[in-house]
């Protein structure tokens, strides 16, 4: 059995995600948890909503042990791309990508 949590159209850049879910991957949940609450990056506040709602949804909709759960697959994919425009010298401008991501968590639980 595994619980999904999906975060989509998170206005931060996929490789700050992907240097944070590196961290987490394959770790049991408290110990995620507290990686992430003790990381410096902006990603680890994303991530930590993700991983309480990935918890939450494998108690409350399949009803698993908690404690036995761990993080066996996340990863980060590119979403929309804003574009903006920065003035420049000459009259000229330069295009600014403003990107975004979706990041899946999946919690399974540990065999006995």
């Amino acid at each position: 059995m595994e619980s999904r949590a999906y975060l989509k159209y998170a206005r931060i850049s996929p490789r700050k995600v992907q240097i944070v879910l590196d961290l987490i991957r394959g770790k049991d949940a408290g110990t995620a948890m507290s990686i992430l609450k003790n990381t410096p990056k902006s990603a680890s506040e994303y991530l930590i909503k993700l991983l309480n709602s990935a918890i939450a949804n494998a108690d409350h909709n399949f009803h698993m042990d908690v404690n036995k759960l761990y993080v066996s697959e996340c990863f980060v994919c590119p979403g929309p791309t804003l574009k903006r425009i920065m003035p420049r010298a000459k009259g000229s401008a330069d295009r600014i990508l403003k990107r975004t991501s979706h990041v899946t968590l999946v919690l399974k639980e540990k065999e006995a």
